[in-house]
């Protein structure tokens, strides 16, 4: 054994976390045991905090420390456009780009049979039963990977037959991209989403 139990304990624990392997969590192990113990209280307190006090919002499923949650709540925001994402992550990266000002849904993940997700586990019962006559558009925002454009197209053949405007996120070359670097599929989806100048 390389190293005491709490050690040990401490470098499983974060390993846990996403994207945190076993050598990045031994360098936070050793990072937070070279701290005072009061920044690490205090960081140990905040995990507490936000554990307690953060929850779904029962409209839209976004994390928040109200219920609804201030954007379900906010009267300035167009209420009849829901963005439909996959995670509250997406939420706030839309949100940081200042343009959105419509109302959102979150699904808590996306289609992945490998996975055992299917439709049933997200949250596309409580999207349908938001749907009333004020809705006009919804946006489907899922990752462009194999999962999100399955959810989106399970998604597209359930709302189809509700005469709504359905959208999806355009998709192409990033700013600042080289086209030589672009896989064929980007390309494709640039040339499509293109728009005249």
């Amino acid at each position: 054994m390389f190293y005491a139990p709490p050690m040990a304990r401490l470098i499983t624990e974060l390993s846990r976390l996403p994207g945190i392997g076993p050598k990045t969590a031994q360098r936070l192990a050793f990072y937070l045991l070279g701290q005072d113990k009061q920044d690490v209280q205090r960081l140990a307190d905040s995990l507490i905090e936000a554990k307690e006090k953060m929850s779904f919002c029962p409209i839209c499923g976004h994390l928040t420390d109200v219920h609804p949650c201030s954007i379900c709540t906010d009267a300035s925001r167009n209420a009849s456009i829901i963005c439909v994402v996959e995670g509250p992550s997406d939420v706030i990266a839309l949100e940081k780009t200042r343009e959105f000002k419509g109302r959102y849904h979150v699904l808590h993940g996306a289609i992945s049979p490998l996975d055992g997700i299917g439709p049933e586990d997200l949250r596309i019962r409580e999207l349908l039963s938001r749907i009333n006559d004020d809705i006009k558009e919804i946006i489907l925002a899922t990752d462009p990977n194999i999962e999100g454009e399955t959810t989106a197209l399970y998604l597209t053949k359930l709302l189809r037959p509700l005469n709504l405007k359905i959208t999806r996120l355009a998709r192409g070359i990033p700013v600042g991209g080289d086209l030589e670097y672009a896989d064929e599929v980007t390309l494709i989806r640039a040339l499509e989403g293109r728009h005249e100048v």
